[in-house]
C-alpha cells in the first residue's frame, strides 16, 4: 500500500514537472495535497485561461482523494484584479468516483508594488448523486485561499478546505481542515 502511495506521488509530481504552470504542496496535522496545474493555453489563444489540474491528497484517516480537472478563466474587466473560472473535475478514492462540476474566483488585491502580490481564491465543486458514482451518494469541496507571491514563481498560502463525500450507506467529510502551503509557478 505504502509503495502504491508512493509511486502515485512520484507519477503526480513528475507529471506536474513537465507541465509547464505550476506544482504545490499543502499540508497540515492530518493529510498532505499535492497538486499541479498545466496551462493549456500552449495550444489556445484567446480571452479565456484553460488549465488542467491534477491533485493527489494523502489523508492518515481514510481514502486517499485523487482528482483531475479542466477549467477555463478569464478576468471581469469592469473589475480590475477579479477572475472567474468554470469547469469539471473526476475525483476518485478507493470505494467513491464522482465528476464535479468545478467554479471558482480569485481577486488579486489592488497593492501598489511595495506590497507583494496578493490575492485570494475562492473554489466550490459538487456532484450531485446523478454524477456521483461507485458507492457515492455526492460529493463537495470548498476550498478557500489566502495567497501571497514572496519572490517571482513563489507563493505561500493558508487556507481551509472541507471535503464532504456522501456515500449511500454512510456520509463522511473526508477533509475539513486549515492547511498551509508552497507553490513553484513557472
Amino acid at each position: 500500500m505504502l509503495l502504491k502511495k508512493l509511486l502515485l506521488s512520484t507519477v503526480v509530481l513528475s507529471s506536474c514537472i513537465y507541465a509547464q504552470s505550476s506544482i504545490g504542496v499543502n499540508l497540515n496535522s492530518d493529510d498532505v495535497e499535492f497538486n499541479g496545474s498545466y496551462s493549456l493555453n500552449n495550444y489556445y489563444q484567446g480571452a479565456i485561461e484553460y488549465h488542467a489540474d491534477l491533485s493527489y491528497l494523502y489523508s492518515s484517516e481514510e481514502n486517499d482523494l485523487i482528482s483531475f480537472g479542466i477549467n477555463g478563466e478569464a478576468a471581469l474587466e469592469s473589475a480590475p484584479g477579479l477572475i472567474f473560472g468554470l469547469g469539471f473535475e473526476a475525483v476518485y478514492t478507493d470505494d467513491f468516483m464522482a465528476i464535479p462540476l468545478l467554479g471558482k474566483v480569485r481577486y488579486i488585491l489592488p497593492f501598489d508594488s511595495d506590497i507583494p502580490t496578493t490575492s485570494l481564491f475562492l473554489s466550490y465543486s459538487y456532484a450531485p448523486s446523478g454524477l456521483t458514482f461507485s458507492d457515492g451518494e455526492s460529493y463537495s469541496n470548498l476550498k478557500m485561499e489566502a495567497n501571497v507571491e514572496l519572490i517571482p514563481s513563489l507563493n505561500i498560502f493558508t487556507g481551509y478546505r472541507n471535503i464532504d463525500t456522501d456515500y449511500e450507506y454512510r456520509d463522511f467529510e473526508l477533509n475539513d481542515s486549515f492547511y498551509g502551503g508552497l507553490k513553484f509557478s513557472f
